[in-house]
């Protein structure tokens, strides 16, 4: 049997799993498909895909079962009662979980006798199949390089090791970095509405910003990695104090919530004698939780 030439199932027609279905289909794969609700798997069968009766025979007819739920206990509900038709098959899992969570659904699927592949999606539905996208994966390495011609029609995709949760744990760490950046971005333009700045001008400036702050982000992890937060040419965690925007947000009305969060981190470190170190420190206070 070739990857090539075998079916494929997805479990799951929301925007990400349609996204993942259409991709399949232009790329001239056979795909069966399955959904609670039959609607989307309705529309994807007029554009190519097979859409099954029922969830048996969309398990059935495919070697490579995709999974791409709403979350780990979805899974579990949709997949529990078919644990006896597993055996043998592949199980790719795009449903977001913990690490912990990738790893139970590892186990339990090679108790059953899948081989049990992990993914994060580093992609909106949009971007599927577009440059751009990507895809952490972990788990059976052997299923990896069987499903490559899968993965590939989807995004740009990379094996993290045989570690079920590796994927998860980068998914979700790089996640808390972008929902971190979002509610920052969403804070300065809190504080300038009253100003009568609406966001959209706000963004434009902001935009490039944060785009060129970015680019430090290699020297933070050289320091960080290295553990000498007193090397030369770092802002001081004192030089980096943000009383002056927790003050001027309050000024202007808005809740200080965010810019709390980063300056506890600091004045944590502040406070044990660490001022005259570089902000990348603030690390040994999220260490600390």
């Amino acid at each position: 049997m070739t990857t090539e030439a075998s079916p494929v199932t997805v479990l799951g027609l929301g925007a990400m799993g349609t996204a993942l279905t259409a991709a399949l289909i232009r790329g001239g794969l056979r795909t069966t498909v399955w959904n609670r609700s039959p609607g989307p798997a309705e529309d994807l069968a007029a554009r190519g895909a097979v859409a099954a009766g029922s969830l048996v025979e969309a398990v059935r007819s495919s070697p490579v079962i995709v999974v791409c739920l709403l979350d780990h206990r979805s899974v579990h509900e949709v997949l529990d009662p078919l644990a006896a038709e597993l055996d043998g098959r592949a199980l790719v899992n795009l449903t977001t979980t913990s690490p912990a969570e990738a790893r139970e659904l590892a186990a339990w699927s090679a108790a059953l006798g899948a081989e049990y592949l992990d993914g994060g999606i580093l992609a909106v539905p949009s971007m599927i199949g577009e440059a751009g996208a990507s895809i952490l994966y972990s788990g059976s390495g052997a299923v990896f390089e069987r499903c490559r011609p899968l993965s590939d029609k989807w995004a740009e995709s990379t094996y993290l090791g045989p570690d079920p949760g590796m994927a998860a744990l980068y998914d979700l760490a790089l996640l808390a970095g972008m929902y971190v950046m979002f509610a920052g971005f969403l804070h300065g333009a809190a504080m300038v509405a009253p100003a009568g700045v609406t966001a959209g001008e706000f963004a434009a400036r902001a935009t490039p910003w944060l785009a060129a702050m970015t680019t430090g982000l290699p020297e933070f992890a050289r320091v960080v990695d290295g553990g000498d937060y007193a090397v030369a040419g770092q802002q001081s965690l004192l030089f980096s104090d943000l009383g002056t925007i927790v003050a001027a947000s309050a000024d202007q009305g808005i809740s200080t919530e965010v810019i709390d969060m980063v300056q506890t981190l600091i004045r944590r470190q502040v406070d044990a004698g660490h001022g005259a170190e570089g902000f990348a420190r603030i690390i040994e206070s999220i260490k600390a939780g």
